[in-house]
């Protein structure tokens, strides 16, 4: 058994350009954290002593650690390891990034969120936001993979190794890149020392038309109205402000910017009731026989070719819709044969304890059954909808709406299973010890 310190190794998360960071867990309570431990690579050496890149790993910490936020990665430890120091803090196993299927490759499209879910995100970003430029901090990085979420997707925003203080302005070699490729600022690329809170505005203004629009950059009067139908020119208006050229034309306060943000939020619900009000019901989806019962591990190489998913791992063709209900609290599906839970877990499992709930509905016959389990994904499958857009905005699901992440019974390793999100129809795996919702299954025949 690997140790940092008292910590536990269960995995490596990832890698920048000043530390590591693993999965940990701690001594007798198990409880499951990250360890950010300082290992910086040769190339940023060759551009910052080791002592400055040290001085400036430990004030990330103390940053993190003085800022009391529910939006902001909260600091728990420090500690060294081998003479190199290390922090420990919230670990969370989702990013907007892998909620959008963000790759190396960033200028490939990505999917989409409704506008009321981009408005949510956006909105508690800057809650963040506001946090670290009212205590005259930058945070230099904003983008999808540093947007961490919780089990109930609150975000957290991480990685504030290229954060800057406005008082206290640091040296940055000219040849030193900070941001990420799209993301940063225009100012910020040309010298870090340049970017303020603007900057942030900035990147945020990108990440936004990424979730909403798949893109990141958008061709020559090109318009993100012209690439989703549910935004409009008011939507228009404000990416072209968030991502203004100049840092003065831009938002002022991230405050401002969120007032508007909460604005759109609120015209787009007034013209979804609108629309539902005139067109309440919805085109029937295709239908599909009888789904696989069995359990298999399958690796993400093989997952699309047997799952039968897109280049967004979406159904190829979604099924769905014809659910009726059996009982209190359980839906019949007449064309696959199975019968569900409405709800499932009242609060999100880690997969082996899906798997334990699936256990105590049988011991305690619940619904008058004792042969609930968890679904395959192929029976998931056939209660996914693509993701609401503008001709199917007035859907209304049999299940219980709070259950969007759910486990499935399929492996994808010895360590990790396969998912899917319910609101935006897509298939992905994650860690045992993610915590999704779980939704129990029956085969009657």
């Amino acid at each position: 058994m690997k140790l940092i310190g008292k910590y536990e190794v269960r995995g490596l998360l990832g890698r920048g350009g000043m530390a590591k960071v693993f999965k940990v867990a701690m001594p007798v309570l198990g409880r499951l954290a990250a360890l950010k431990l300082f290992q910086p690579k040769p190339e940023l050496l060759l551009l910052l002593s080791e002592a400055e890149l040290r001085r400036r790993f430990e004030e990330e910490a103390r940053i993190l650690a003085q800022l009391r936020h529910p939006n902001l990665v909260e600091v728990w430890d420090w500690g060294e390891h081998e003479r190199q120091p290390f922090y420990v803090m919230d670990y969370l196993c989702r990013s907007l990034g892998g909620v959008i299927g963000e790759g190396s490759d960033l200028e490939e499209s990505t999917r989409l969120l409704t506008v009321e879910e981009a408005v949510d995100y956006g909105l508690q970003v800057l809650a963040g936001l506001d946090c670290l430029h009212a205590a005259d901090l930058v945070h230099r990085d904003i983008k999808p993979g540093n947007i961490l979420l919780t089990a109930q997707d609150q975000v957290r925003l991480a990685d504030l190794g290229m954060a800057r203080s406005g008082i206290h302005k640091e040296y940055e070699p000219g040849n030193l890149l900070i941001g990420s490729p799209f993301y940063a600022a225009p100012e910020q690329e040309e010298d870090p020392e340049k970017a303020g809170p603007a900057a942030d505005i900035y990147s945020l203004g990108v990440t936004l038309q990424r979730l909403l629009t798949g893109k990141l950059s958008l061709g020559p009067g090109e318009m993100a109205s012209s690439l989703n139908p549910d935004l409009d020119h008011d939507w228009d208006q404000f990416l072209a402000q968030a991502m203004a050229l100049l840092p003065e034309q831009r938002f002022t306060t991230a405050a401002k910017m969120a007032a508007a943000l909460d604005e759109l939020g609120r015209d787009w619900r007034r013209r979804k009731e609108a629309a539902c009000a005139l067109h309440p019901d919805q085109p029937p989806l295709a239908r599909h026989g009888q789904r696989r019962a069995e359990s298999l591990k399958v690796s993400p190489s093989r997952a699309r070719q047997v799952f039968g998913l897109n280049q967004w791992w979406s159904p190829l063709a979604f099924a769905g819709g014809g659910l009726k209900e059996k009982a209190r609290e359980v839906l019949f599906d007449p064309a696959s044969g199975l019968v569900w839970q409405r709800s499932g877990s009242r609060y999100p499992l880690a997969w082996q304890k899906a798997a334990a709930y699936c256990r105590r509905l049988n011991k305690e016959g619940w619904a008058g059954i004792r042969n609930w389990r968890l679904p395959t994904v192929d029976e998931l499958q056939s209660i996914l909808r693509p993701p609401a857009r503008a001709g199917d905005l007035c859907l209304q699901s049999a299940f219980d709406p709070r259950q969007r992440w759910l486990w499935s019974a399929d492996r994808a390793s010895f360590m990790a299973a396969w998912y899917v999100s319910v609101d935006m129809g897509f298939v992905s795996w994650q860690d045992f010890s993610c915590p999704f919702y779980a939704r129990a299954v029956y085969s009657p025949a």
